[in-house]
């Protein structure tokens, strides 16, 4: 595979902003900007084609030639979209002919120049023979792009159907539709398959040109799935993914039935980018609530790995605009507007005939203002431009007689024989005349009842530093963020209010009128689709950073080939066994949290783990503690029948499934706060549904995890800026807080405190004559509890996580195989008085008294012999990963059948 040798990482700053900022300063001087880029190569100039000049178009062979010494190396650009931004005709057999679409993503893109660009996309016609697809290649290849070929079923199902009967209405807040029969059902299935085959077809396409530093830019909602096919192929791709339609409340979304599946496939990317905070903010919701992933300010975080999510708004080709109006051409048509529509205002609507534009609330504004300003009838003109769209669709028919019945009647209403007051048009311009017809509008009026961003309110901007019109714009379109301090900002749903604001517009004093064209002229020239395109992929290349950095703090996979081969070499085995998400059954799956939330909340050992842990168990080489947070009752019910030994509550009791519990907490544990904290508890329980507490002999846990999120989340907030000023206060305790949970606990209560206490009792009952040669820990385990993890480590990492160790384990560290020094217990003379019921108390050393002189250690054992492992959390003390309780599941099934194997040679 080739290589993009782009990345310079010499003097790269440590920080993100450090190194975006180094970025921003290296693009304005200039360093990259001395080449033209292929997506320039694009921009076939319409404008000058009259006087025969072609200054605009891109000469690829020109750029090919000269010295490679020359050319500085740019970063290679994917730009990956369900179109091409041509249009292509088929002459014959072997050729086509190719011409620019129009549309807001390529007017975007068409200014970028700082990157070598190539487009990847579905040229938009069906070519089913070999032959033809060679000759669109090659024509493609020389505009630098290259084509994706569907066949006319995908197309149906992928297209027609998933995309625009399905996604485009529901991220427009326009709902799902109505299924009235199965066969409906079935059709949604099959296209929602459809949709799959055709990412991966996107994905293959790009996997085919991709070269090792490119950027794979993903766009729209065409191909939310491709992140996640091109991270399976390779996981080192940096791939970003934007949408430029709205992104729906998690109410809206959460209709969607393959909501979670295309979630998570949006998260594969390193950058997911939105027009607005608006649409950051719901996607980052979505994916709390549906998935019960933890949003962060950054973006989305899954086990460690974060998801940027982050706001880019688009901008235009400014200076393409305004350089077309000194094309003689467009001047010749302003001058001829101007003369057509002289002695009259002039107000412009440039649309999509689409149920999203508003184009009815504004015809009916229109006639409501007219209606209630007389004197302006024959002062003012509205040009409605409503280029057709889906001509085919049955709603989309019914909404242009909706509007030629609403314009005909406002006509006939208010027009007279020599003239109108509305002229509507429905088809597209060329650029030259859109260009002159911006330049001549005093009032744009924009009403979209929700849109993404709406470029032609820049493109209005940008052509009106002569004029300097108004800008009337809905509050619904995600450009309302940007230009809302120059525009007058309406609700087009109302129709009064958007009367009154062509009436506040026609009347606005010219000095205010200059004040908001100039805000707005700033920001539309120096917030260019150049600047956009620059600043998502230094986001993005500066992602990637960051991600790589947060890797190399996370622990590799365990692997189980290494465990199992130590796990037979060793004499005497223990295994510590974390129980909840680690050894349960997968009930609490965050996309399906709360379904039935009874079921959920009772722990249950995983089925397929019965006669594995059975077979470990009766292995006289082997002995099983399972140590959780849960109550001693959970433990009995799930293991009774096991021949192992439980520590509940953190390992504050213990006993073998043969014997009684007894209790291993430290003496003369302050237990005076339960009472208050259990208050505290019960109220918070009350004001939040869905909520539960669990009272402990040694803690109480506030569980939310099947609430609202939300609301969960500023719940526990609350509760615990309460506890910390009132019951706590002066308490020694310690709050541990989960991800969906609030524990008070008595200080020292940790699973890592009271593990040296267990292994002594334990010891001590089998009475073992071989100390402890190999140890394998595994669970999910909160922060607080990882000191489990580092008990046994030769050499131990700095203490960031707030977790406690005993002072027998702090004294002395090893490095490599070499032994640590463990608490000692002595092999003889040993008595029973240290042995306790569940009332009593005992020291937290680990150690017996007793007069004998022979001692030895009970643990002796080898760095390579220890296997500490975290399920599902990859910022951890563990030295090894596993994903989920499945995983556990297998990993205990091989090594049972490992250690009941006659030959085990193969480990």
């Amino acid at each position: 595979m080739a290589r993009n040798n782009h990345n310079d990482k010499s003097q790269v700053p440590n920080t993100r902003v450090g190194r975006l900022l180094r970025e921003r300063e290296l693009r304005r001087s200039g360093r990259t900007s001395d080449v033209t880029d292929g997506i320039r190569g694009l921009e076939i100039s319409d404008i000058d084609s009259s006087s025969g000049s072609s200054s605009t178009e891109h000469n690829v062979e020109s750029e090919e030639s000269g010295s490679p010494e020359r050319r500085p190396i740019k970063q290679r650009l994917l730009v990956v979209a369900n179109r091409l931004p041509v249009s292509a005709v088929r002459k014959g057999e072997d050729s086509w002919s190719l011409d620019i679409s129009a549309g807001g993503l390529v007017s975007a893109l068409l200014g970028v120049t700082d990157f070598e660009a190539r487009w990847i996309g579905w040229a938009g016609v069906n070519v089913p023979d070999e032959i033809g697809q060679k000759a669109l290649t090659k024509a493609l290849a020389e505009k630098r792009c290259i084509p994706v070929f569907l066949d006319e079923e995908t197309v149906h199902q992928y297209y027609n159907g998933y995309c625009n009967n399905i996604l485009w209405p529901l991220f427009h807040y326009l709902g799902l539709p109505q299924e009235d029969r199965l066969a409906t059902t079935r059709s949604f299935q099959s296209q929602f398959a459809a949709y799959k085959k055709a990412n991966q077809m996107f994905a293959d396409v790009v996997i085919e040109h991709y070269e090792e530093g490119d950027i794979i830019w993903c766009h729209d909602y065409h191909l939310m799935f491709l992140p996640k096919c091109l991270k399976d192929y390779n996981s080192q791709m940096k791939v970003g993914w934007f949408l430029h339609t709205p992104f729906p409340s998690s109410e809206i979304h959460r209709t969607l039935p393959s909501r979670s599946e295309l979630l998570r496939a949006v998260l594969c990317a390193d950058l997911v980018g939105f027009h607005t905070y608006d649409y950051a903010r719901h996607f980052v919701s979505a994916c709390a609530r549906i998935l019960g992933l933890e949003g962060t300010p950054e973006g989305v975080e899954d086990q460690g790995r974060l998801t940027r999510v982050a706001a880019f708004p688009i901008g235009i080709d400014s200076e393409r605009f305004t350089r077309a109006l000194e094309v003689p051409n467009v001047q010749e048509h302003i001058r001829e507007l101007k003369e057509r529509f002289a002695g009259r205002v002039v107000m412009l609507g440039v649309d999509r005939l689409d149920m999203i534009k508003g184009i009815p609330q504004k015809i009916l504004a229109f006639e409501k203002f007219l209606e209630d300003s007389p004197e302006w009838r024959d002062k003012v003109v509205l040009l409605q431009i409503a280029v057709p769209t889906r001509t085919e669709v049955a709603e989309y028919q019914k909404l242009t007689s909706q509007v030629h019945e609403i314009v005909g009647r406002v006509n006939g209403r208010f027009g007279t024989l020599t003239a109108v007051p509305i002229h509507h048009l429905d088809r597209s311009l060329d650029f030259a005349s859109l260009c002159a017809l911006y330049a001549i509008t005093d009032v744009a009026l924009v009403t979209s009842l929700r849109d993404g961003m709406n470029l032609v309110s820049y493109e209005f901007v940008a052509c009106q530093d002569s004029k300097k019109g108004v800008l009337i714009l809905s509050e619904f379109a995600g450009a309302a963020q940007s230009l809302g301090a120059g525009a007058i900002l309406i609700n087009p749903w109302n129709i009064t209010e958007v009367a009154a604001a062509i009436g506040q517009a026609l009347d606005m004093p010219a000095e205010e009128r200059e004040k908001r064209h100039h805000h707005n002229f700033v920001h539309v020239t120096t917030h260019t689709a150049q600047k956009w395109a620059e600043v998502f992929v230094s986001e993005l290349n500066d992602t990637v950073i960051e991600a790589q950095q947060r890797i190399r703090i996370v622990p590799p996979q365990l692997l189980a080939g290494d465990a199992i081969r130590r796990y037979l070499e060793s004499d005497n085995r223990l295994l510590i066994l974390g129980f909840n998400a680690a050894l349960t059954e997968p009930y609490d799956i965050p996309e399906r949290r709360g379904r039935d939330q009874i079921k959920e909340m009772e722990l249950k050992l995983h089925p397929e783990l019965k006669q594995p842990l059975t077979m470990l168990c009766s292995d006289p080489k082997t002995t099983v503690l399972i140590l959780s947070g849960s109550d001693r009752n959970v433990l009995d019910d799930n293991f009774w029948e096991h021949d192992l030994w439980l520590a509940a509550e953190h390992g504050m009791f213990l006993r073998s499934t043969k014997g009684d519990w007894m209790t291993t907490m430290p003496e003369n544990l302050n237990m005076d706060w339960v009472d208050s904290v259990k208050q505290v508890f019960e109220y918070f329980t009350e004001r939040t549904p869905r909520s539960h507490f669990e009272e402990r002999h040694t803690s109480l846990v506030w569980n939310y995890k099947y609430s609202d999120v939300e609301f969960g989340k500023l719940q526990a907030r609350d509760m615990l800026q309460h506890l910390w000023t009132g019951p706590i206060s002066n308490s020694s305790v310690d709050i541990v807080q989960g991800s969906r949970s609030v524990e008070v606990r008595a200080v020292g209560v940790t699973k890592g405190a009271a593990i040296d206490r267990i292994i002594g009792e334990i010891v001590h009952s089998k009475d073992m004559s071989s100390p402890i040669d190999y140890v394998l820990c595994i669970g999910h385990f909160l922060e607080r509890d990882e000191d489990v993890f580092t008990f046994f480590e030769p050499e131990l990492p700095p203490d960031s996580m707030g977790g406690s160790r005993s002072k027998s384990t702090d004294s002395t560290s090893r490095h490599g195989s070499e032994k640590r020094p463990t608490p000692k217990l002595q092999t003889v003379g040993r008595s029973n008085s240290s042995r306790r019921s569940s009332g009593g108390s005992s020291s937290g050393s680990g150690r017996r008294s007793t007069q004998e002189e022979t001692t030895w250690n009970v643990v002796d054992l080898k760095s390579e012999n220890y296997f500490s492992c975290a399920v599902a959390r990859t910022l951890t003390h563990a030295r090894y990963l596993l994903n989920s309780s499945e995983d556990v599941v297998s990993f205990i099934k091989e090594i049972a059948a490992a250690g009941a194997s006659p030959s085990n040679s193969s480990y």
